[in-house]
């Protein structure tokens, strides 16, 4: 199954307290339990002004109508080709 980064600009985003964190995150995870099992949220990772999340899912337009059903903005989604990591330098 495929494997997206998406790329969500949430000026702030850095400095959400950890009730908002919980808020957002129950709201995706009540919008991915409405969409089924095909679309699954890995981990996210937030930066001072955007959100990258890691999201498995057969297509990129579940991957949508989950931002658009959980009120997020998607403002990239890219699909990831291939994994590298350090062990990739040992040919």
């Amino acid at each position: 199954m495929p494997k997206y980064i998406i790329e969500r600009e949430l000026p702030g985003a850095g400095d959400l307290g950890d009730d908002q964190i919980l808020g957002i995150s129950q709201k995706s995870c009540q919008v991915l339990s409405g969409l089924g099992p095909q679309i699954q949220w890995v981990e996210s990772f937030v930066t001072d002004d955007k959100i990258y999340c890691v999201y498995i899912a057969p297509n990129r337009e579940l991957i949508e109508k989950h931002a658009e059903e959980g009120g997020f903005p998607a403002n990239k989604i890219s699909e990831v080709r291939r994994m590298i990591d350090p062990t990739s330098a040992e040919g």
